[in-house]
């Protein structure tokens, strides 16, 4: 059986993704950080749902430890990005005062 924990963050981590697409897309950053990262993350999160519902219904217990992995890699790059788009809003704060 999978953890828990692991089969109700993925959907929180869509979900917060999602909604810093929208906020990297508003913010226009010079790097195109939704094409780069957040995409290629979504499309990742998307397969290991797919892969959640197959160990469940297996009786494979070893991939549990890949998971936990996988979800502390998830956990780190929000991080990131979410440093990322905070710079981005003072950039662009600091753009919009200067005019």
């Amino acid at each position: 059986m999978v953890d828990r924990v692991y089969r109700s963050d993925l959907p929180r981590l869509r979900k917060v993704l999602l909604n810093m697409r929208k906020e990297f897309l508003k913010a226009d950053p010079s790097t195109d950080w939704v094409r780069l990262r957040i995409d290629p993350l979504l499309t990742h999160l998307d397969q290991l749902g797919i892969m959640v519902h197959v160990w469940d219904s297996s009786r494979q217990l070893g991939g549990v430890p890949m998971l936990h992995s996988d979800l502390v890699y998830f956990r780190q790059n929000v991080r990131g990005l979410q440093r990322v788009l905070a710079s981005e809003r003072m950039r662009t704060r600091k753009q919009r005062s200067s005019i």
